[in-house]
């Protein structure tokens, strides 16, 4: 029954905000070009033959493809580079200051160079998602992992704990809350990275998708992209959270969670 009281809340959120988008509509008596409606919305999803008309599910599918790889190298590359940088002070002189200048770059000024380098499909954007969402991982990483507390560093180098040890069994452990933190930032930023890529260098996904509506001015194409983008996100979010309890519930039960 917990997760109930959970979901309701949720349920109820949704259909406020939806009985509200409708009755802005109906009042101001909008044209679907300038808005539609929320059954509007969801009728080019679920409407007879939309599944087939739109492919929403190769398009979908293309997307999820994209997030979830990038996701995963994100999470990947960004705890790896977050010991590198920790474990040695010359890699972390050699390696922040690439990092930094990497996350400094428009990501749409990546995008073309990708699509002539790796032509179009998946790859180039997931490059996209992965650059847009590493830096928060590898900084939260980081911290999570520089911040143990001296007295217990040095108790455990005076029992003779090798480096190796200390960071196995008190640094990462310790990490733990901020790389979760730093993977739901990421989440985000993978699935706005995909969708530029997709905008560029793409044949399918929800972003080409938006791109082809907007040439056509349909609207409720675009909506209904922009809705499943976020419950895309809401999803992967709650997913995230559902693995953090698992790794710790300790720090759950320490909040009431």
């Amino acid at each position: 029954m917990n997760w109930l009281k959970k979901l309701l809340p949720k349920v109820l959120y949704i259909a406020v905000f939806t009985a509200i988008w409708q009755a802005v509509v109906t009042s101001f008596k909008l044209k679907v070009y300038i808005l539609p409606g929320p059954f509007k919305v969801l009728g080019t999803i679920f409407g007879p033959g939309m599944l087939e008309k739109n492919q929403w599910f190769r398009h979908i599918g293309a997307t999820l493809t994209e997030v979830g790889a990038s996701l995963l190298a994100t999470v990947v590359v960004g705890i790896v580079l977050a010991i590198l940088i920790t474990w040695s002070k010359m890699l972390s002189q050699l390696l922040m200051p690439i990092i930094t200048m990497f996350n400094s770059l428009p990501k749409i000024a990546m995008a073309p160079l990708f699509l002539l380098w790796f032509g179009y499909g998946l790859l180039p954007n997931i490059l996209i998602a992965i650059l847009s969402a590493f830096f928060p991982l590898v900084i939260n990483a980081v911290t999570g992992l520089n911040a143990v507390d001296d007295d217990l560093l040095n108790l455990v180098k005076y029992l003779h704990a090798s480096k190796l040890q200390i960071f196995v069994k008190i640094r990462i452990p310790n990490s733990l809350p901020y790389i979760f933190a730093g993977i739901k930032i990421s989440t985000t930023f993978c699935v706005v990275g995909s969708i530029v890529g997709e905008f560029i260098a793409s044949e399918k996904g929800l972003g080409y998708l938006i791109c082809d509506a907007q040439a056509f001015v349909d609207l409720p194409t675009i909506f209904a992209c922009l809705i499943l983008l976020s419950l895309m996100g809401f999803l992967l979010f709650t997913a995230i959270e559902f693995i953090e309890k698992i790794c710790m519930p300790w720090n759950h039960r320490k909040v009431g969670v």
